[in-house]
């Protein structure tokens, strides 16, 4: 008994000391694979919080559309006249956020750096569900702003992405950006604009109102493009009143195509549209001169919607009676002047850009410099309900009319002739029908 145990105990020795290098190699090899482990999984977490912008355009094109990019085509079709505004591969895109869906897809926001600096822009991207036509539509889309965009009071793209999908173009951000909503906010005497609604008087409308004049001169005169939606909502504005066009997707398509697709047209209110515009004539320089009058009226009023009185229903008629825009408090006479000038009923009796620049010039002398002010800030229901957003243009009613009663087979006759004389009535109220209007606009036009 004795024996078997120190046998026993003897072995147990042996089996140590035979096991002791073995143990050596195993135990640091274990730690070493571990320690690898946790260094990879910390690396990975890192970069699965920052992904790349591919990855979140990606996300965005599927969350907002059945197909992914790849149903467009391997290879995007890019252009060689691109070639210098493609971005940089050092530069990285970071904290991109989905702002809103535009026409071609998600716009963005973003930060664009480069060694550490950083600045913010705007991205628009071509959705997921685009055909290959669309997606040559949006790389002349970029040649478009790469032609145009070359003077200080227009929209500026800093690069682009046509090489390969997901494509996007990269502008410039504005601070603090949409004129409209700026002037909104003068109106609430928000804590971040206290020092803008300090200084923006009447004298500030002059500034703003000359900078926008001098843009669109510049697509007038430099590439005939005439910008089709002059509106408060359509410029950017940035520090030290600062002021860009921007919306420059109707003049796009016309630059393209030579018209305007119906669907974009009735985006613009007809509270902003000139009497042709109303008469569904061509747009012209001069209609957005008239445009620009009603620019006058949102800027002196902080952002009121023109013609507040009327009810959109009654533009049509009231417009093309030679109807004339009150004039606001606070608003002087030169002011009010000029915007009667850019409003005449007849396009050639309206001014051109370099006049209007002119007289902006020759009058700020005359603007009053106390800080403008408004009774209550906006209710945006009201505002859409008076600025007429939405509401269908009654010529644009007839030919949706006449369209379902074709596809139905069923006679409009009875329907049309319900409608047609208020339209009738419109273009006759001031003695001038819409055959009279298309002979100006041929002389205007040759």
């Amino acid at each position: 008994m004795d024996v078997q145990v120190a046998c026993n105990i003897s072995s147990l020795k042996c089996d140590e000391e035979s096991s002791g290098p073995l143990a050596l190699i195993i135990i640091p090899s274990l730690l070493a694979l571990s320690t690898l482990t946790v260094v990879s999984l910390i690396i990975w977490s890192f970069l699965s919080k920052k992904p790349s912008v591919q990855r979140i355009l990606v996300s965005l094109q599927r969350r907002n559309g059945p197909s992914s990019l790849q149903t467009v085509s391997v290879t995007a079709p890019g252009n060689g006249a691109l070639r210098s505004w493609e971005m940089p591969a050092d530069y990285i895109l970071e904290e991109v956020e989905f702002l809103k869906n535009g026409r071609y897809g998600p716009t963005c926001k973003g930060q664009l750096k480069l060694d550490g600096a950083a600045t913010a822009v705007v991205l628009k991207t071509l959705k997921g569900t685009s055909n290959s036509q669309e997606a040559k539509v949006f790389v002349e889309l970029a040649l478009f702003h790469v032609a145009v965009c070359k003077h200080e009071n227009v929209v500026r793209m800093l690069y682009c992405q046509t090489r390969h999908f997901p494509m996007y173009l990269i502008f410039e951000a504005v601070a603090p950006g949409n004129l409209l909503h700026f002037l909104w906010s003068l109106r609430e005497g928000a804590s971040g604009f206290c020092h803008r609604l300090q200084c923006f008087s009447e004298k500030s409308v002059y500034l703003v109102a000359k900078q926008v004049a001098s843009g669109l001169d510049y697509l007038l005169s430099e590439h005939r493009l005439v910008h089709g939606y002059v509106a408060a909502r359509s410029m950017l504005i940035g520090s030290g009143l600062s002021v860009k066009v921007s919306g420059l997707a109707m003049a796009f398509e016309t630059r393209q195509t030579g018209t305007v697709e119906k669907e974009e047209e009735a985006k613009v209110p007809l509270k902003w549209q000139a009497p042709e515009r109303l008469m569904r004539l061509p747009i012209t320089s001069r209609s957005d001169v008239w445009s620009f009058g009603i620019l006058l009226y949102e800027l002196i009023t902080l952002g009121e919607p023109p013609f507040p009185e009327l009810d959109p229903s009654e533009i049509c008629p009231k417009t093309l009676a030679n109807y004339k825009l009150k004039r606001p408090q606070n608003c002087g006479g030169a002011l009010y002047d000029l915007m009667k000038y850019c409003c005449m009923w007849d396009f050639k009796d309206r001014p051109v850009y370099p006049a209007i620049i002119k007289l902006l010039e020759s009058y700020i002398h005359l603007a009053d410099t106390k800080p403008l002010s408004a009774a209550q800030p906006i209710d945006i229901c009201e505002y859409m309900r008076k600025a007429g957003l939405g509401f269908q243009h009654p010529v644009m009613r007839i030919e949706a009319l006449a369209h379902h009663e074709k596809d139905h087979g069923h006679s409009s006759d009875a329907k049309h002739s319900h409608i047609t004389p208020s339209k009738e009535r419109c273009a006759g109220e001031n003695g001038r029908g819409i055959d009279a209007w298309q002979a100006t606009v041929h002389e205007r036009n040759t």
